[in-house]
């Protein structure tokens, strides 16, 4: 059982950055693939990013690369998304989760989730 606890979020300005950290509670954090995704109200939950388990392979979502930055540091048991440039559109509440399977945008993938950090950004 992975648990896992987002933090970082906030309110910010169009064209700020923030940084998001997940910890993550499991010994054997490097086995597995993590992602981040994110959820607009009323909207279905959207895949963000991912990441490999030893943290050398990294996918996006088209709307968010060359602005976001998925990364892990094992030895912390620590998933993190920089996110800079960003935009009105990027307000959602965030998630990261695990799987054992990568690459995968697909929700239902994910086994483990955390509860989520809201992320605003004003225009």
């Amino acid at each position: 059982q992975v648990q896992l606890v987002e933090s970082g979020g906030g309110l910010v300005q169009a064209g700020d950055s923030l940084r998001l950290s997940c910890a993550a509670s499991e010994r054997t954090f490097e086995q597995y693939p993590l992602g981040w995704f994110r959820q607009a109200p009323g909207k279905e939950r959207q895949f963000v990013a991912a990441i490999n388990g030893v943290g050398s392979t990294t996918y996006y979502a088209d709307s968010v690369k060359g602005r976001f930055t998925i990364s892990r540091d094992n030895a912390k048991n620590t998933l993190y998304l920089q996110m800079n440039s960003l935009k009105p559109g990027d307000t959602s509440v965030y998630f990261c989760a695990a799987t054992t399977i990568f690459p995968t945008a697909i929700v239902q993938r994910y086994a483990y989730w955390g509860q989520g950090t809201q992320v605003t950004v004003s225009s």
